[in-house]
């Protein structure tokens, strides 16, 4: 059964493609009446465990704002303590409740929860300003209606209420919303009301997160059946709140067929990050077996990013540290980090690198990895240009993105025969990416064409970080902090992720999921931090401290 729910728990799809998975169900046999009733009981009974408390809405990435199923919460208990709502909260019946009708399933949906409701002892009203409904929808208006239950049908009349639902619209909303439900909607959200979403927002595209028009702030979204990729939008964020999945038991074989040979679009679960891990090593090993990485970083300017990517590339637990840094820093390295080796190199007038100066019998084929750009300086091009040239998986940082965009990202990279990884945050995508729609629009669709046009596995960074290979396949980290917007944050992911790139290496596991390893571990170290020193209080330095901690 956990095998099931871990697998439907890391799926993502589009609106097409959920629509395809359901035709394929009711192809099947199953009723429509039937599967509406069950998602419908399984929503209500998750309402009845969550109180209506009036409290802001949470961003994108506070703490309390995961996209996490249900059976998730416990597995994640030991990295997020007090973070989650517990399951077994039993509440005083009594509510007020609101229901929003649309005239699609969704409204059907939503009715069924107000049935339901009302027969669990809650006081509930229904609006529903539509007059066409579909035949489903206006029967169990029909019949919400024979228990007395008012209702209403323009937002003036409406009663005060502790709780809204919103099933005015589901997946597949296409076009801008308009007055009179424009008007209406942005009415209800100046409530000071929690608002539950079933399946999505009202007036959220399912794909791209965008707000057709206006759209329902939710504080709760239940999503139904597989996440939508809406959720993994960062435009979409401050309108979902928490979010959860809903599993109604959708076949996975449906799954399988509707996805087949489409690029897949995953969602990082812990059990996935963990899986990755290069864990339990082998009773009988030594330290080259356990990666030897290269960190090319720093300048007089920037010495900080130095140390935060090799307090970084620490935590990985990688056999060997080599750091190449101006020789003015080398004391200073020595001080943070007296495992590592701390290789001095000739610097510029301006305190960068100027050439490397590896040790003896060292060249760069030595390593398993090269990890370049935090800290550098644009004066270190020369040094970006050796490492491009080299043989050895490569993971471009910082100035070493905006060196290669100068270079020319695409043409540059196409002819390395070696992995890239590239991590840039949105401004220095543009700037690798000129010719990619705006990721600000749809982060999914532009990591996977900045991918597939460079041939490198790019990581952008964001409140959901989405890293997509060349081949179009994408994974996404469901959930983050914004206490890491802070600088010297990603110095610290591009050290983690050297260190497990280098081990990765000696171990045949596959890039990508190194990557999305090492971007997830990123993330749970910033939310465990945040929820102990509050979102103000976690620094970069503070942060690599809790890596080790995101694990134990």
């Amino acid at each position: 059964m956990q095998n099931r729910q871990e697998k439907i728990s890391q799926v993502v799809v589009t609106a097409g493609q959920m629509r395809d998975i359901e035709d394929r169900i009711f192809a099947a046999g199953m009723p429509v009446v039937a599967l509406m009733e069950k998602v419908a009981g399984l929503i209500a009974r998750r309402i009845q465990e969550i109180p209506p408390t009036h409290a802001s809405r949470s961003t994108w990435g506070d703490p309390i704002a995961l996209s996490v199923s249900p059976w998730e919460k416990t597995a994640l208990a030991s990295l997020n303590k007090g973070g989650y709502v517990p399951s077994n909260i039993s509440l005083k019946r009594g509510y007020r409740v609101g229901i929003l009708v649309g005239p699609g399933h969704n409204g059907a949906d939503a009715l069924v929860v107000a049935r339901e409701l009302y027969f669990r002892g809650d006081e509930v009203w229904i609006y529903s300003p539509f007059s066409k409904l579909k035949e489903l929808t206006s029967q169990h208006l029909q019949y919400a209606q024979s228990l007395g239950i008012p209702i209403y049908q323009t937002i003036e009349q409406l009663p005060d209420s502790d709780l809204l639902i919103d099933g005015l619209f589901g997946f597949g909303l296409e076009k801008n919303l308009t007055d009179p439900i424009a008007s209406a909607i942005n009415q209800l959200n100046e409530l000071s009301v929690p608002i539950y979403s079933i399946d999505l927002p009202s007036g959220l595209h399912t794909n791209t997160g965008e707000v057709l028009g206006t759209a329902i702030r939710a504080t709760h979204t239940f999503c139904l059946g597989l996440w939508k990729l809406a959720f993994f939008q960062d435009r979409a964020l401050e309108y979902l709140g928490k979010a959860e999945l809903i599993d109604f038991d959708i076949p996975l074989a449906d799954v399988e067929a509707v996805l087949k040979d489409a690029p897949r679009i995953k969602r990082i679960t812990p059990a996935m990050a963990l899986a990755t891990l290069p864990l339990p090593r082998p009773p009988v090993t030594h330290k080259y077996q356990e990666g030897h990485l290269l960190l090319i970083c720093g300048s007089q300017r920037y010495a900080g990013g130095a140390i935060l990517t090799g307090l970084g590339a620490r935590a990985s637990g990688v056999g060997m540290l080599s750091i190449a840094v101006p020789e003015s820093l080398k004391s200073l390295l020595v001080s943070h980090l007296p495992e590592a080796l701390i290789v001095g190199c000739p610097e510029t007038e301006s305190g960068a690198i100027a050439h490397l100066q590896l040790p003896e019998n060292t060249d760069l084929s030595s390593f398993n990895a090269i990890a370049c750009g935090p800290g550098l300086t644009r004066d270190a091009t020369p040094i970006v240009q050796e490492v491009i040239k080299s043989d050895r998986p490569l993971i471009l940082d910082a100035d070493g993105l905006n060196i290669l965009a100068q270079m020319g990202a695409i043409a540059t990279l196409k002819k390395r025969l070696a992995v890239t990884v590239l991590t840039p945050h949105t401004g220095e995508f543009q700037r690798l990416f000129p010719d990619v729609p705006d990721a600000k629009n749809d982060r999914v669709k532009a990591v996977q064409q900045a991918a597939a046009q460079s041939g490198a596995v790019v990581l952008l960074k964001g409140a959901r970080t989405a890293i997509a290979n060349p081949q179009g396949a994408v994974w996404i980290v469901p959930e983050s902090t914004p206490a890491l917007a802070r600088g010297g944050s990603g110095d610290v992911l591009t050290g983690l992720l050297g260190g497990l790139l280098a081990q990765a290496a000696t171990k045949q596991i596959p890039v990508e999921d190194i990557v999305a390893t090492a971007a997830w571990w990123h993330s749970q170290a910033g939310i465990i931090a945040a929820q102990e020193r509050t979102q103000l209080g976690v620094d970069a330095f503070t942060l690599t401290q809790y890596l080790v901690k995101a694990l134990s």
